[in-house]
């Protein structure tokens, strides 16, 4: 029984990770491209860029739906209070999902299409706001007690590195939105975020330097863990691997290839979420809470293993699925207009 007491929070811990991670690189470029609709120059453009999205947006989500279920129920104190301490992030979070839902919808039937195009991409634009400020509260750390419970402020998560944390996760969606649509797009539109691309990926390193400078002054925890032997040798070589990745992804763009600057993006993705899970392991809620502490029964972990070991798959095809289906381009006799 201590065994799997020890074993399955880590199997839990990863199967979130994977969640998230789904999350962020999917949903991801869905809010880059919102985010830059709204710098669209006419209508036509803008409609390409939605009809990008028409039919992959919805499962993208799905993602984060089964990682909050999944924190739920594998780690219900750390569910609990995190939401109570990300109140306002959260909600800023789920309120840009509705107008940008809704404005999807509403666009195509509309007549007068300005307002819907605004609330789509404002939409975009406070969802991916709420979730830097939720993870720049998370990096922070949350006050609890000794039972695990929120006894902090409604405000402990703003601070000028939420912020940096926030517009570097910002322009980490923009970058994958800007080279998913040169996958998607071509002749002028491409070419347009080609230059989207590059000042995005300039803007995202700007902004993980500064991550990376602030992360070990400000918060002890993670200084602590950056130093532990033997990690200290692998943060090492992240910082000169991820400007490796950023220099392979400004080539790709300046030979105008088509897929490989997704590629290089995603895996900048990867790396990103990478150093953060060995930042924060084994705390579920850094750095109070560890994995440990906050686990449900193991009886509950396996049953959910279970369940999740045949969604997992289902989901994954059918993700796979679709952008097989939809790989092409997007032209302009598409998009409806």
């Amino acid at each position: 029984m201590e065994t799997l007491q020890y074993f399955l929070p880590q199997v839990w811990f990863v199967i979130l990770a994977l969640f998230l991670f789904l999350y962020v690189m999917l949903d991801g470029f869905d809010l880059g491209v919102g985010i830059l609709s709204i710098t669209s120059s006419s209508e036509q453009r803008r409609s390409i860029l939605m009809t990008s999205l028409s039919n992959i947006w919805d499962a993208n989500e799905t993602w984060l739906i089964l990682m909050g279920g999944g924190l739920f129920g594998a780690f219900p104190i750390a569910y609990g209070t995190i939401l109570t301490a990300l109140y306002i992030p959260i909600t800023l979070m789920i309120f840009g999902f509705i107008f940008r839902g809704v404005a999807f919808e509403f666009r195509e039937q509309a007549n007068r299409k300005f307002f819907w195009n605004i609330a789509f991409g404002a939409g975009s634009f406070i969802a991916a706001l709420g979730q830097g400020f939720a993870l720049g509260g998370v990096l922070k750390g949350i006050n609890v007690d000794a039972n695990g419970h929120f006894i902090g402020g409604t405000w402990d998560w703003l601070s000028w590195q939420s912020v940096v944390v926030a517009l570097t996760l910002i322009q980490g969606y923009v970058l994958i939105g800007s080279t998913y649509l040169i996958w998607k797009t071509t002749e002028s539109l491409q070419k347009t975020h080609y230059q989207t691309a590059k000042i995005a990926a300039i803007t995202t390193l700007i902004g993980a330097v500064l991550i990376t400078i602030v992360t070990p002054i400000f918060y002890e925890s993670a200084r602590d863990r950056l130093f532990q032997q033997p990690l200290v040798y692998i943060f090492a070589a992240i910082p000169p691997l991820a400007i490796w990745l950023i220099w392979q992804l400004l080539q790709s763009l300046n030979r105008q290839q088509e897929r490989a600057p997704f590629v290089w993006t995603i895996l900048l993705f990867v790396l990103t979420f990478f150093g953060l899970g060995l930042i924060v392991f084994p705390y579920i809620i850094p750095s109070q809470i560890t994995i440990y502490q906050a686990a449900a029964d193991p009886s509950s972990l396996v049953i959910m293993i279970i369940f999740i070991g045949f969604l997992i798959p289902i989901m994954l095809f059918y993700n796979i699925y679709q952008y097989i289906v939809f790989r092409g381009k997007v032209t302009e006799n598409e998009h409806g207009e």
